[in-house]
C-alpha cells in the first residue's frame, strides 16, 4: 500500500479525500485554512482529524526515509537479500525496522565482535549445525591460537556460544514476539529506593502491574519517581518464558552442542536481549504515556480558551496577595484600563475596611458589573471579602474566581511592557486577570501555553511535541473564532492561519501608520503579506464598519461572487445581514446545490456561506453555557460535609478524573469511577474543561488539604 492508501485505510476515509488532504498540506496550506476553506477537497475533515492525519503522515514518512536509508547501508555491504527487503517493505514501525538493521549495524566492541576477529566463526557454525556425532571441546582445539588470543578449547567453545548469542540477539523476528509477549503478559513493578524516599510517591513503594494495562499517568509517575530516585522501576516476564522463546528458535537437540546452544540462548536472552526490550517496553510505554498527556493537555487547553466571554461589562480584576496587597485594575467592555489600586485585606480591620471603601467606590464610580479573583495566594480571602463586601452595596455585582496560572509569566514579559509600559508588574497581572473573564482567547494567547496549568506532568513532555501540540490547539481556535482586523493585539494575530509574528507587528505598524483597515484587501499593503499569505489570513480576519460588509463576515474573498450571487437570488440586502430570520426566510425560496453547481463554489461553502449571512462574524463560543459567576457566601474546607450537593466549574480533566471548583480555595477531585452512574473508560467522554456540574461531597481530608466529589446519583 502506498502511504495515502494507509491513511486511508487507517482513518476510515476514501482515497480521494486523503489524496487531496495530503497535497493540501505538501502547498503549505495551514490546518485551520483546510478546514474551514477546503471542505470540498476533504470532504468536511474538522481541524482535529486533519492534524492527526498530518501528525501520521509525518510519521509514515519518516519510516519510508529510514527504510530507504536502511536498504541502502545494507546494500552497500552486500548483504541485501531478497527475505530480508521484503522484510524491511513489511515493516510497520520505526522499532520493527531497527530491528532488521540491527545485525548490520557498525558494532562497538562486544564479546561477539572479539570472539569473530578471534576467526570464532566457523567453530560457531558447527556447534549451531547441533551435530549429534560433533565433540565440541575437540573441534574447538583446531581454533586454539595463542597470537589471536584463544588458549584453551574452553575458551575457544566460550566466543563461539558469544557469537551465536549475539547473533541471536539480533533476531527481529524473535524480539518482536518477545516484546509482543511482555506487553501480553509482562509485569512493570515498583519499590522505593530507601526508606527515606519521598512521600510523594508511596502509592509506589510497593507496586506492580501488567505492563498492557497500566494507565499513562502512572506510566509518567513511575518515571518521575525513578528520575528523581525515590522509586527502583522494573519490567518482568514469567520466569522462563523468555529462554524458552529463544531456545524454541536455534535448539534442535540435546546433543552435546545442542546443550552448548542451549545455554547460549539463555545467556542471550538474559544478557543481551530482555535488557535492550526491557528498556524498548518502558521507552515505548512512556512515548504513549507522554503523547496521551500531551492530547489531554490540548483537550484541556481548548476548553479553557474557547470558554465563553463575558461580553459588554465593566470588570474589577483583583489580584489577591499577603503583605504585598491585592493589586486591583478596573477595565471596561473592551479590556481598556480605566482605574488601578493596591488595597490590603488581610493585615488589618482598619485597613480592610478603607480596602472596602476603595473598592465600593470604584465599582461605583466605573459602573463594574462583574469581579474576576485569582485563584492563587490569599485566593480564599479576597473572596470572603468580596462576597462580603457585596452584600453592602446595592450594585448588581457578581463575581468568579478564575485560574492566574501563567498570569506573572505574561506579566514579566516584553509583551506585557509593551502594552501597560505606565503599570508596575503586579498591576499588569490584575489586569489579565480581568480581561480573563471577559475573554479568555484573547488573554490567554498571550502566555506560553505550557503555563497555563491544565494538563499532568507537562514538564516531562517532549517539549518540541508539545509545543506543537499546544500552539496547534491555539491555532485552531483562534482561527474558529476569527478576530478583530482592527482591535487585535499582535499576539493574537500572530496565531491567525499564514501570519507569523513578524508578520503580524507589521499589521499593527501598518494600522498605526494608516489608521483603521476598511477593506481586506488593504492586507496585500502590509509588508511581507503576499498573495499566499492574503490567500491563508483573509477570511479569518473580520473588518467591522468597513466598505464591504461581507468583510466583517467568515466568508472568504474567494468566495464573495458566490455570496452575492447568493445574496441576489434570495434578494438579501447588505442591510438585512445578521438579521437571522429574515435570511433564513430568504434562504427557502432558492435550492443551494443549485446555486452551487453555478458558482460551482461547493455545497459545504455555500452553505458556510448561508450561516454567516444569519449571523455574520458568528462566535461559536456564544453558543456554550455561561460559567458560573457567584455572589453568595463563600465556604472553608472545614465547612464541607459528606452528602452536601453542591454546582462547580470543572478546572482540570486528567486520566484518572476530574477536579471540581466548588468556591473553596481547593478544587475537589471526581475519580474516573465517581464521574457517572456507568463504567466510565475516559473522562472526557462525561467532562470537560468549564463545564458547570453538580457534585455531591463524599469525603474531606482537612489535614492534607484534600476533597472527594461524586458526580453518581444518591443511590443506595
Amino acid at each position: 500500500m502506498t502511504i495515502n492508501e494507509k491513511l486511508a485505510k487507517e482513518f476510515n476515509l476514501r482515497l480521494e479525500q486523503v489524496d487531496n488532504t495530503v497535497a493540501l498540506i505538501d502547498d503549505d496550506k495551514t490546518i485551520p485554512f483546510i478546514a474551514r476553506y477546503r471542505k470540498e477537497q476533504t470532504g468536511s475533515l474538522d481541524d482535529t482529524v486533519l492534524r492527526d492525519l498530518s501528525d501520521r503522515l509525518t510519521y509514515l514518512r519518516n519510516l519510508e526515509k529510514r527504510k530507504e536509508e536502511i536498504s541502502a547501508s545494507i546494500t552497500e555491504q552486500d548483504k541485501m537479500t531478497d527475505e530480508i527487503a521484503l522484510a524491511i517493505s513489511n515493516a510497520e514501525t520505526l522499532v520493527e525496522v531497527e530491528d532488521i538493521y540491527r545485525p548490520f549495524k557498525p558494532k562497538r566492541k562486544t564479546r561477539g565482535s572479539v570472539a569473530r576477529e578471534k576467526g570464532l566463526e566457523p567453530l560457531a557454525e558447527i556447534i549451531l549445525a547441533q551435530n549429534t556425532a560433533t565433540v565440541p571441546e575437540k573441534e574447538a582445539e583446531a581454533f586454539i591460537n595463542e597470537e589471536k588470543g584463544v588458549n584453551t578449547a574452553d575458551e575457544a567453545v566460550q566466543g563461539a556460544m558469544d557469537i551465536i548469542a549475539e547473533d541471536l540477539s539480533d533476531n527481529a523476528e524473535l524480539r518482536k514476539k518477545i516484546r509482543e509477549e511482555i506487553f501480553a503478559h509482562g509485569i512493570i513493578s515498583s519499590t522505593a529506593t530507601s526508606e527515606e524516599a519521598n512521600d510523594v510517591y508511596k502509592n509506589y513503594f510497593e507496586y506492580s502491574e501488567p505492563v498492557g494495562k497500566i494507565a499513562g499517568h502512572r506510566v509518567l509517575a513511575l518515571d518521575r519517581g525513578e528520575k528523581e530516585e525515590a522509586l527502583k522501576v522494573s519490567v518482568t516476564l514469567e520466569e522462563g518464558v523468555g529462554e524458552k522463546m529463544c531456545v524454541k528458535e536455534l535448539v534442535k537437540n540435546t546433543s552435546l552442542c545442542g546443550e552448548l546452544v542451549r545455554s547460549a540462548c539463555e545467556d542471550s536472552y538474559k544478557r543481551l536481549i530482555f535488557p535492550s526490550i526491557e528498556r524498548e517496553v518502558r521507552n515505548e510505554l512512556t512515548a504513549n504515556a507522554a503523547e496521551g498527556a500531551i492530547k489531554v493537555f490540548a483537550s484541556n487547553l481548548r476548553q479553557l480558551i474557547m470558554a465563553p466571554p463575558v461580553k459588554n461589562t465593566v470588570t474589577l480584576g483583583l489580584d489577591p496577595g499577603y503583605a504585598h496587597g491585592c493589586k486591583c485594575a478596573v477595565v471596561d467592555s473592551t479590556g481598556k484600563v480605566l482605574d488601578t489600586a493596591i488595597v490590603y485585606l488581610t493585615r488589618s480591620k482598619g485597613e480592610a475596611e478603607t480596602a472596602k471603601k476603595i473598592l465600593s467606590s470604584m465599582i461605583e464610580k466605573h459602573n463594574v458589573s462583574t469581579i474576576a479573583i485569582g485563584n492563587g495566594t490569599a485566593s480564599r480571602e479576597t473572596e470572603q471579602f468580596t462576597a462580603d463586601m457585596l452584600k453592602s452595596i446595592s450594585a448588581n455585582v457578581k463575581y468568579m474566581v478564575v485560574s492566574e496560572a501563567g498570569a506573572s509569566v505574561y506579566s514579566a514579559s516584553k509583551l506585557a511592557a509593551e502594552e501597560f509600559p505606565d503599570y508596575d508588574v503586579s498591576l499588569r497581572s490584575a489586569v489579565s486577570i480581568a480581561r480573563r473573564l471577559q475573554d479568555p482567547l484573547a488573554e490567554l494567547v498571550k502566555i506560553d501555553p505550557k503555563a497555563i496549568g491544565v494538563g499532568q506532568y507537562q514538564h516531562d513532555m517532549p517539549k518540541a511535541r508539545l509545543d506543537d501540540a499546544l500552539k496547534g490547539v491555539v491555532e485552531d481556535c483562534v482561527n474558529a473564532v476569527g478576530v478583530d482586523l482592527n482591535t487585535a493585539s499582535y499576539s493574537l494575530l500572530s496565531y491567525i492561519s499564514g501570519i507569523n509574528s513578524a508578520v503580524a507587528k507589521n499589521i499593527v505598524a501598518y494600522r498605526e501608520e494608516n489608521g483603521k483597515f476598511t477593506d481586506r484587501k488593504q492586507l496585500l499593503k502590509v509588508k511581507k503579506l503576499g498573495a499566499k499569505a492574503f490567500e491563508q489570513c483573509a477570511g479569518f480576519l473580520r473588518v467591522s464598519d468597513g466598505k464591504n460588509p461581507l468583510d466583517n463576515t467568515g466568508i472568504h474573498p474567494e468566495s464573495y461572487e458566490a455570496a452575492k450571487l447568493l445574496m441576489d437570488k434570495c434578494g438579501i440586502t447588505a442591510d438585512e445581514l445578521g438579521k437571522a430570520e429574515i435570511i433564513r426566510d430568504k434562504l427557502k425560496s432558492v435550492k443551494l446545490k443549485g446555486i452551487a453547481e453555478e458558482t460551482g463554489a461547493g455545497l459545504p461553502t455555500l452553505q458556510d456561506i448561508a450561516k454567516e449571512l444569519e449571523k455574520p462574524g458568528r462566535d461559536p463560543r456564544d453558543e456554550l453555557p455561561p460559567p458560573l459567576m457567584r455572589s453568595g457566601d463563600v465556604m472553608e474546607l472545614k465547612d464541607l460535609k459528606p452528602g452536601m450537593e453542591l454546582m462547580g466549574t470543572v478546572r482540570n480533566v486528567v486520566d484518572y478524573g476530574a477536579f471540581v471548583d466548588i468556591g473553596v480555595h481547593e478544587d475537589g477531585l471526581v475519580h474516573i469511577s465517581q464521574l457517572a452512574d456507568r463504567f466510565v473508560k475516559n473522562p472526557f467522554e462525561v467532562v470537560k474543561v468549564n463545564d458547570v456540574v453538580k457534585v455531591r461531597v463524599l469525603d474531606v481530608d482537612l489535614k492534607r488539604g484534600r476533597i472527594s466529589l461524586s458526580m453518581r446519583s444518591n443511590k443506595q
